[in-house]
């Protein structure tokens, strides 16, 4: 009985040891692909303040943009209803703290109903 307690004991502490040593190293992780778990929760929190801005910046139409984050670089994708709104929210995130540049990728609805219509989109 008591072999079956030490052998418990043992494979919980190489288990523990394992556990810790891969999330320890896990979390100091860098490369041109994978973020920190800082890093991550960095972006993580940019993408939410500028995700609150927006909803509550005055003539911004939030609900349909995609806000993602990577190393203060902040993407904006989805759609808008007019060219001023696209302009807006650019504007609203540039002026949150964090944000290093500002990737507008959001498409003005209107241009995609008439692709006729004088209002082009930049990206």
């Amino acid at each position: 009985m008591k072999i079956k307690v030490m052998k418990y004991a043992m494979i919980c502490l190489w288990a523990g040891t394992l556990a810790v040593t891969t999330i320890a190293t896990s979390g100091c992780s860098h490369s041109q692909y994978r973020r920190s778990s800082g890093e991550y929760m960095d972006d993580k929190t940019l993408t939410a303040r500028v995700k609150t801005a927006l909803i509550r910046a005055p003539n911004v139409s939030a609900a349909q943009v995609h806000v993602d984050a990577y190393q203060g670089v902040v993407a904006l994708n989805g759609f808008v209803d007019t060219p001023e709104q696209k302009s807006r929210a650019e504007e609203v995130t540039r002026q949150v703290s964090g944000v290093r540049e500002v990737k507008n990728n959001l498409v003005v609805r209107a241009d995609i109903n008439n692709p006729n219509s004088s209002g082009t989109t930049t990206r």
